[in-house]
């Protein structure tokens, strides 16, 4: 099999499988760079790009986290091969800080599509989602930027990991999200999501409530 098919790469133990858009529910951050650290370090051993979005607390302590597997951040950064953005150079970064979903759609897109054309065999994409917690402008969409993304990401193989803190999200929000990813991570397992709603169906359903 291509290495640059995701079915080729593992998370959690096990096998992507040909959805890469996933959801990874975990109750603590010790629980979710034990799954995720070895799927970065896969990436970087294999020649992958790796796009990280985190908050801009926590960025000092992920990188601490990348040079405690052996990943020399610096250099990695300084080779493109790793970007690391906060949430205001991502998810908020509109003049007034808030979330515009049509703007970070494209930059998901350009992001993906920039690393095929500079020869990345895959991007990496994983991305902390607490941004939604904030209160500011256009938050209150990233359930339907979730789901809109499944329109985008069949067109490339990169995996897509969108990180959620069960203890900061209600359910009904969780249930939400659960339902916008064809894979998710829960209980440190992956598996394919049997709630999981195609996002035409989805979208109708958003715009009944």
């Amino acid at each position: 099999m291509s290495p640059e098919s995701p079915q080729d790469v593992r998370l959690a133990g096990t096998k992507l499988g040909r959805h890469p858009h996933i959801c990874a529910f975990f109750h603590s951050r010790e629980e979710e760079y034990k799954i995720l650290l070895p799927f970065i370090k896969e990436g970087f051993e294999r020649g992958d790009k790796a796009f990280h979005i985190v908050g801009p607390h926590l960025k000092e302590d992920h990188l601490c986290q990348l040079q405690g597997i052996g990943i020399d951040a610096e250099e990695m950064e300084w080779r493109r091969q790793l970007e690391v953005r906060v949430w205001d150079d991502a998810y908020l970064r509109s003049e007034n800080g808030a979330f515009v979903m049509d703007d970070m759609l494209k930059l998901i897109e350009e992001v993906l599509r920039t690393g095929k054309q500079d020869g990345w065999p895959l991007v990496r994409l994983v991305a902390h989602m607490e941004w939604s917690l904030e209160n500011r402008p256009g938050v209150q969409d990233i359930i339907e930027y979730e789901s809109r993304l499944n329109k985008i990401l069949p067109e490339f193989n990169d995996p897509v990991i969108c990180v959620y803190d069960l203890a900061k999200f209600g359910a009904g929000t969780v249930l939400d999200i659960l339902r916008t990813h064809p894979m998710v991570i829960i209980g440190g397992i992956l598996q394919e999501n049997p709630f999981y709603v195609s996002p035409d169906e989805f979208l109708e359903e958003l715009r009944s409530r």
